[in-house]
């Protein structure tokens, strides 16, 4: 990382069946080995379930089912990535996470200039040869998603109080 131009953004770059996407690294809280999830009823479908992250509950949310990806089980080599929204923090399961990498901030091409509809995707950046999709944390989950799962892990809590 000793010659990142200024003006430059960190990316942490991630696999899901070979295709590489980033996160922006100030978003990123960590990355952890895959560990059990805990189903959560009356989720949205994009949702796996929860896990304990310091003593938070925090959803787990299918990448691949929101890509359109074949969807497979989460396996013990795999990594999880705890990233904040600006509504909450959510974790991401991944194939493997590659590298963090910098960027100038010129060098990202928004989605809107490739193809309409990406509404999941802030950008695209080719690094080093790779065109690497960056996601849009905050737009990932739609407004009905995210009342699903406040609604449910409402419930969760209040069941676990009483």
């Amino acid at each position: 990382m000793s010659n990142v131009p200024k003006m430059s953004e960190n990316f942490v770059v991630f696999l899901l069946d070979n295709q590489s996407y980033a996160l922006p690294l100030n978003i990123v809280e960590r990355i952890v080995r895959a560990v059990e999830i805990t189903p959560l009823p009356k989720a949205p479908n994009i949702v796996f379930g929860i896990i304990n992250v310091q003593g938070q509950v925090v959803p787990v949310v299918n990448v691949r089912r929101r890509f359109g990806l074949q969807e497979r089980e989460i396996d013990i080599d795999d990594r999880l990535i705890v990233v904040r929204t600006s509504k909450r923090v959510v974790v991401f399961p991944v194939d493997e996470v590659d590298d963090v990498r910098g960027t100038s901030k010129h060098k990202m091409i928004p989605a809107e200039r490739i193809t309409p509809g990406m509404e999941h995707i802030a950008g695209v950046i080719k690094l080093n040869g790779d065109m690497i999709l960056i996601h849009d944390i905050d737009r990932f989950l739609s407004l009905d998603e995210e009342t699903l799962l406040q609604n449910a892990i409402d419930r969760l809590e209040h069941e676990t109080n009483t």
